[in-house]
């Protein structure tokens, strides 16, 4: 499946990039590209678990900041791995029968 899963740096998973419609692939590509989404896709609640443990360790940091500029980084750093999070539970409901059919390249 090289080409059609691509390491996504910022969510930390692979995600499918289809180089052509949907309908091109054959049955026997159509079936391995489902089976890879689903391996991908289960790994998901594992990395927002490991996510949320991050935002829990700042969280505890921001309560004993008292420096008004690091309190300021915690805060955008929780931001962004909240934002990760909402991400990856996005991608862990794409229905690939559905979704990837409708993807474009």
């Amino acid at each position: 499946m090289s080409g059609i899963f691509i390491e996504d740096k910022r969510l930390g998973i692979r995600l499918p990039h289809l180089d052509k419609p949907w309908e091109d692939y054959s049955p026997n590509e159509q079936e391995a590209i489902l089976l890879e989404w689903e391996t991908i896709r289960g790994l998901i609640p594992d990395r927002i678990a490991e996510l949320e443990r991050e935002i829990n360790e700042k969280q505890d940091a921001l309560g004993q900041e008292a420096d008004f500029a690091r309190s300021c980084q915690l805060n955008a750093d929780i931001a962004e791995l909240a934002s990760i999070v909402n991400d990856l539970w996005i991608w862990y409901r794409v229905s690939p029968n559905t979704s990837f059919k409708k993807q474009r390249p």
